[in-house]
């Protein structure tokens, strides 16, 4: 059994542009600490899935260098893949072939899954992992804090569009996510404009609305967020009003995949995923449907949801990824772990792993959303962090 001095590192969930400059700046700081990494292939899945009788399972084990990692930085998605695989509930369907029928009657089971916490303990300790580092937001971040409880020594690195993991002011994507939306929008408004159209534009945010509120912040629009239950009948007017007032005789509105109105919630769809959420319908063109009947003018919906997690990172995602992993080093380094890097009072810092039964950061509506007009607050900034808000 190798001694435990490796560094391992995984990504789960959703991709979002910044992953791979957080794998290689840890891998290059690791080398200089003279410390091996390892990737781990398909997040929690290359540990539950992972075949131990093998030396190397090349189908979720990756070893980093400094060679293999040199220019991951320059594109989006991550190269160790991902998924939304939960460690705890892991249906009978989907266990691994290899985990002999003596071993599976030692893993718990409720009858419908089965909680893997151990085999993923196991396969660290057959890794020589001394610690591990986790990129994701907060369902994989959720397991992460399973396993410190269970004494392994790992660091947390948050991570997701929606700006959402609690006790963190930013999450690796979220840069990105409102640059890519503000130009997206500004390239939709010609469109807007030539047909004269209403136009809808639905954004991530399943439970919360930082990523629909600051992309209306960058391109002075209204949204609607899930914190906030919207007035069809008020929205209808202001966008009426929106329209007249432009000489282009166009209006448009971001909106939270979440976002409900009157209390009336989007159904939810399909399967539930390995952490029990099922997907969202389309808010946007059941909203466009609601606009056009309450105000007779033609809509245009656009799903910007996709198309934002996609492509390499902005400046500020590669500059925040970077620094995390230095920071995520200089943890181990120093013997720390169980922690999640992040930011604090606009400063980086870090902080106690995030207790998912919490539940993600929402946005705070009093000060940062006009309620009256469905808009951002633009007001009282004086003394306010230089980019987005307090945790």
């Amino acid at each position: 059994m190798p001694a435990k001095n490796r560094i391992g590192i995984l990504t789960g969930g959703g991709d979002v542009p910044g992953l791979n400059p957080v794998i290689k700046s840890a891998v290059y700081r690791a080398d200089e600490m003279g410390r091996e990494v390892i990737g781990i292939r398909r997040g929690w899945q290359g540990l539950t899935h992972m075949d131990a009788s093998v030396e190397i399972d090349a189908a979720y084990i990756r070893p980093l260098t400094r060679e293999n990692t040199r220019t991951i930085d320059r594109s989006g998605g991550t190269v160790l893949h991902t998924s939304r695989t939960n460690p705890r509930r892991i249906p009978a369907s989907k266990l691994p072939e290899h985990i002999p029928a003596s071993q599976l009657k030692t893993i718990p089971f409720d009858g419908k899954y089965y909680d893997m916490t151990s085999i993923v303990l196991g396969n660290l300790e057959r890794l020589g992992i001394g610690c591990l580092i986790v990129i994701g937001g907060d369902d994989t971040l959720g397991f992460a804090s399973v396993l410190s409880g269970a004494g392994q020594p790992l660091i947390a690195i948050p991570k997701t569009m929606d700006n959402d993991v609690p006790g963190t002011e930013y999450c690796i994507g979220f840069s990105t996510a409102i640059t890519r939306a503000k130009e997206l929008i500004t390239r939709q408004r010609t469109t807007l404009g030539s047909h004269e159209r209403i136009g809808i534009f639905r954004i991530f945010g399943r439970d919360s609305g930082f990523t629909a509120l600051y992309t209306a912040y960058a391109t002075s629009t209204r949204c609607l967020i899930p914190e906030y239950p919207f007035d069809l009948e008020h929205l209808s007017a202001l966008l009426r009003e929106d329209k007249r007032k432009n000489p282009s005789n166009y209006a448009l509105v971001v909106v939270s995949e979440g976002a409900v109105w009157n209390q009336h919630e989007v159904a939810e769809i399909g399967d539930s995923d390995a952490y029990g959420h099922r997907k969202k319908a389309d808010i946007g063109h059941a909203l466009a449907e609601e606009i056009r009947q309450r105000t007779g003018e033609e809509t245009m919906t656009s799903d910007l949801t996709y198309d934002l997690r996609s492509g390499e990172p902005d400046s500020i995602d590669e500059l925040v990824a970077i620094t995390f992993a230095n920071i995520g080093l200089d943890l181990i380094r120093d013997g720390v772990t169980g922690r999640m890097v992040g930011v604090k009072d606009g400063c980086y810092a870090h902080m106690p792993l995030p207790d998912s039964s919490r539940g993600p950061r929402k946005v705070d509506v009093a000060t940062l959303y006009n309620a009256e007009r469905y808009r951002p607050n633009y007001t009282s900034k004086l003394g306010a962090p230089l980019l987005f808000s307090r945790a």
